[in-house]
């Protein structure tokens, strides 16, 4: 009886929602985009051509591992405890991570799922793998390093004990602080512990060098106090890096020193800062930047370094985060471009020095203000080699703030994360602060794409699952805003299939024509035509339309100043110069009637914006605005004050629009339908106006009633009273008003304490209030044939729907545990039943209200790819090995660390297996046998005695051209000296001659 109750007073005559029972309201969880928490460390592998980040654990979830590949690749790991992520490191078909729990966790990357962990008795400082090493070095607070067998999974016996000792036998809690192996000798590795460096040679088992720095009395040294400068200081080391080829040594200390080191005698080459060098020398201290004088200021810590180089690697340069004085005027990171590396056994002692003083240029890459940099991440090009900072092409910054900034390199231009980058990277590139989300046609997004100058992808890895795809339903398209003013628009699905995973950009900035004070406070999008509004804080509002842009290339012309109000500024020649196709801008509407609080952008050509206590609706055929109103002249002065008494429980304040929609119906008392304008208003009241064709061609706005609902509206959803179906102002619709197709239809309006289902424009109809809790978000919903229902977010945590027109509860689940409650009123309900609301401050969660119950899927996405071969490590010259190099290889080292009897790795005999499984099929039919790593046509084990048997040729090569060289020379010496004796005896004999008168 209360939905014919119900109905009759709506004006609807069935139940609309008879198909829907309280068994099919349960929620699916379908997807997730964004991160969960704050990002804490990051990695990149350039052979696998993946990038891997890490969160930190907060109140919003447990820190989780994401791995991004090309397109929508992703898989999402997770540690055995839950802790924060703190090192990430690829190694071949492996990532390891260490966490806040001192968890050392082994994943595989060809199928995605943890194979090991290790939880060595203490806690973990630094942890150290190598592409070409089956091993993993673990540092250790005392000072100790254990070695993990990445292969066998468990710990080795080898060990290496706090080399300090041996120099300072009274240190106790000396950590290690990072570790590296030498470019091109894997058989070195360069410790460093707060209180030095050392170097330690898997051969020999010990060490061969120390290198302590040691400020002597009357050096400044890097963070000058006069009180000290009279005393020795020993600064704390914070990092330890290799010159790329393995030249020199750079370790970097807590008081802002750069110290460079010669490993083959210890000797400091050159200590300096940022700003100063000769710092270690008594009188010393050369400014060499520019600095404020007479201004001390203090130094921000080295927070990272990197000593990178060009493709060939003598050629280098170093990188840093950190160490610039606090009071700088351009935050950012410093690159010192040092040039080719002087020849170390020509160049003299004063030529190194110089190399490390003078560098050939010094470039800041900037940065954004108020966040420091806390990790930098280079880019190489090809190789994992050289400590990953080989020939880099761009560099991704960590910031403190949790935001990740993308630099090219060396010159430091920004790179938008837009088709570079992961879409959920996007969320943290920088910021987002509003979400919206258009149902556009599956047809329409499929042709949506931009065309946009960029530089070469580094995300190339990984191959997407394949979903099934639900082809009769539109798109859930996200349009995301970022704190830096850029729009980004890209496809959320259904779970299914993503034909078109294309990110669309908008530099919205530009086109309002400033950089500043750009918040994006309401978005709209239409599914027909893709053309889009987006309305600021400051009161404007920008329209966008799918382009070609004829100034592409072109650096455009500065912007002309903003029309006044009432009028349409054209912005068409403020489009992004590197955008050659996209959503470009059109228009830009500046009423300055204070922040845009509700926007919706039709179907059919017009645009409704809702400002503080006012509205302006503008038709897109011109563009021109066709009608402004006040919010305070909609009801009737004889009214106004029953309206007010009846909101006497709503918060006083000025009257704002708060949601706006486009219908087309009949309204009460009219004998044909129209396009329809419904404005809902922070005090309850629903305005409805009319948009009728004028004889000019052009349209015309009418008001043509207003209604009370008491609260403030959240929801406005016109609908067909015989079907159920939504009554928006579609083309379809509107192209059959000229045939005079009549529409049935009601609104159901949701406001915070209840719902309301009338015809309108007058309030009579049905009503329900919700007495226990607040409604935070609402819309109308479908579920197949069955029917349709209002579904609502509430303050207690739950999501519940509402049979149409009785009202009455059909279902309800707890959404709390999925989304987070403080930000319901940010959720979006689509009309097919999906939910897109936040789970924290970056990440979104996709739901659907009509499912199964079913949890979020695992990611199918395969992320390792065995054809993609990791190159050959560098190895130590002819020279340096003739000269008395020891030269270890890995399979040296699988004998040094694992000891003799260790089995060749389950890698190796993977590459033997499918070496020989290749080299028989290739008999068989004929084909001589595939190349090897180095394209020769021979197998993994004859490739490796091939480069033995090569270096000892070219050894004994080099003995006898020394054996040649010493035999010529012994010959020509002889032949020297009989020349000189014949002399002798011709001139003697022709003395005496001359003598005796012959």
């Amino acid at each position: 009886m209360a939905h014919l109750l119900r109905g009759k007073q709506a004006g609807v005559q069935k139940d609309l929602s008879s198909g829907l029972t309280a068994e099919l309201f349960a929620i699916d969880d379908l997807a997730r985009y964004g991160v969960n928490s704050q990002l804490a460390t990051l990695a990149y592998d350039p052979v696998q051509s993946l990038l891997a980040v890490g969160t930190s654990d907060s109140q919003f979830g447990a820190g989780l591992i994401y791995v991004y590949g090309q397109k929508r690749v992703c898989m999402t790991l997770s540690t055995p405890r839950r802790a924060s992520i703190r090192q990430l490191q690829f190694s071949a078909d492996k990532l390891i991570s260490c966490d806040s729990k001192n968890d050392v966790c082994v994943f595989s990357l060809e199928t995605g799922r943890l194979v090991a962990s290790y939880a060595p008795p203490g806690q973990v400082t630094a942890v150290l793998t190598d592409p070409s090493l089956d091993y993993c070095f673990i540092g250790m607070q005392n000072g100790d390093i254990v070695t993990y067998d990445l292969d066998r999974e468990t710990l080795t016996s080898f060990r290496i004990s706090n080399l300090l000792r041996q120099v300072n036998p009274r240190s106790k809690l000396v950590p290690v602080v990072s570790m590296q192996l030498h470019p091109r000798d894997i058989g070195t590795l360069l410790i460093g512990y707060t209180e030095g460096a050392a170097l330690f040679s898997f051969k020999q088992n010990k060490a061969t060098k120390f290198f302590q720095y040691e400020i002597p009395p009357g050096a400044p040294g890097g963070d000058p106090d006069v009180a000290s400068t009279h005393e020795v200081r020993r600064p704390r080391l914070s990092h330890a890096v290799w010159h790329p080829t393995g030249t020199f040594i750079l370790t970097a200390h807590d008081d802002s020193s750069l110290v460079f080191w010669d490993p083959r005698d210890g000797r400091i080459v050159e200590a300096r800062t940022i700003q100063t060098t000769n710092i270690h020398v008594p009188g010393g201290g050369a400014t060499t930047m520019d600095s404020s004088p007479g201004i001390k200021s203090m130094k921000q810590p080295y927070f990272d370094i990197a000593w990178c180089s060009k493709e060939n690697p003598d050629d280098t340069g170093l990188l840093i985060a950190g160490g610039t004085p606090t009071s700088g005027p351009t935050p950012g990171l410093t690159f010192f471009d040092l040039g080719p590396t002087p020849n170390y056994q020509t160049s003299s002692w004063d030529v190194l020095a110089n190399y490390f003083r003078v560098p050939r240029r010094t470039h800041i890459l900037p940065t954004p203000p108020n966040a420091e940099t806390v990790k930098i991440l280079l880019i190489p090009r090809s190789t994992p080699h050289y400590a990953g900072s080989n020939d880099p092409i761009a560099v991704i910054t960590l910031l403190s703030s949790g935001e990740l900034i993308t630099l090219s390199f060396p010159s430091g231009h920004a790179i938008t994360p837009t088709n570079q980058l992961h879409v959920s990277l996007t969320f943290v590139h920088p910021f987002v602060t509003r979400i919206a989300l258009a149902c556009v046609d599956r047809t329409r997004w499929l042709g949506t794409r931009e065309s946009r100058q960029h530089g070469p992808n580094f995300l190339l890895g990984g191959a997407e699952e394949t979903k099934p795809l639900k082809r009769h339903e539109n798109r859930n398209i996200v349009q995301a805003a970022h704190a830096d003013g850029t729009v980004r628009v890209w496809d959320a699905a259904h779970g299914d299939e993503i034909e078109n995973s294309a990110v669309l950009q908008i530099d919205l900035a530009r086109a309002v024509g400033r950089f500043e004070d750009i918040d994006v406070t309401q978005m709209s999008m239409s599914g027909a035509t893709g053309e889009l509004s987006i309305g600021l804080q400051s009161g404007e509002v920008a329209i966008f339309r799918l382009n070609k842009n004829p100034q592409s290339g072109r650096e455009p012309p500065p912007p002309k100043p903003n029309a006044p109000p009432g009028r349409l500024t054209n912005i068409v020649d403020r489009a992004d110069p590197a955008l050659e196709e996209g959503l470009l801008p059109l228009a830009l509407l500046n009423e300055q009637q204070g922040p845009v609080t509700a926007l919706k952008h039709s179907d059919v050509g017009f645009v409704a914006v809702g400002f503080q206590g006012s509205i302006a609706v503008i038709d897109l055929r011109g563009p021109a605005i066709i009608h402004t109103q006040l919010l305070s002249d909609l009801a009737p002065k004889n009214k106004k004050a029953s309206i007010r008494r009846s909101n006497s429980h709503v918060s006083g304040g000025k009257e704002v629009p708060t949601a706006v929609e486009f219908g087309v119906m009949t309204l009460d008392g009219d004998d044909y339908s129209s396009i329809l304008l419904f404005v809902g208003t922070s005090l309850g009241h629903l305005a409805t106006f009319k948009i009728l064709p004028a004889s000019n061609g052009t349209y015309s706005v009418a008001f043509a009633g207003v209604a009370s609902l008491g609260d403030p509206v959240i929801s406005i959803s016109p609908i067909n009273a015989d079907s159920g179906f939504p009554a928006y102002a579609t083309q379809s619709a509107v192209g059959s008003l000229k045939t005079g197709n009549r529409i049935n239809g009601v609104l159901v309006v949701t406001t915070t304490t209840g719902v309301q289902v009338f015809k309108p424009a007058s309030a009579r109809g049905a009503h329900k209030s919700f007495d226990n809790f607040l409604c935070d978000s609402a819309g109308m919903t479908s579920f197949r044939d069955r029917g349709v229902a209002l579904v609502g977010l509430f303050g207690d945590g739950h999501a519940r729907a509402y049979s149409i027109p009785a009202l009455k509860e059909i279902g309800s689940a707890k959404m709390s545990h999925l989304l987070d409650v403080k930000r319901f009123r940010e959720a979006i309900i689509t009309p097919t039943g999906d939910v897109l609301g936040w789970t924290g401050p970056s990440e979104l969660a996709l739901l659907n209200v009509w499912g199964t119950g079913q949890s979020l899927p695992r990611s199918q996405d395969r992320l390792y790819n065995p054809s993609a071969a990791i190159p050959p490590r560098p190895t130590i010259s002819n020279l340096q090995w003739i000269s008395g190099t020891q030269y270890i290889t890995p399979s040296d080292m699988d004998i040094l660390i694992g000891g003799p009897d260790r089995a060749p790795s389950k890698r190796m005999l993977a590459e033997m297996r499918e070496a020989e499984s290749a080299a028989r099929a290739a008999a068989r039919s004929g084909r001589p046998p595939p190349p090897g790593p180095n394209g020769e046509q021979e197998g993994y084990w004859a490739y490796m005695q091939r480069q033995v048997q090569e270096r000892t040729d070219r050894l004994g090569l080099m003995d006898d051209h020394m054996t040649r060289l010493e035999e010529t020379s012994t010959g020509w010496a002889n032949d020297v000296g009989k020349f000189v004796q014949k002399q002798k005896r011709q001139m003697v004999l022709g003395a005496i001659g001359s003598k005796l008168g012959f």
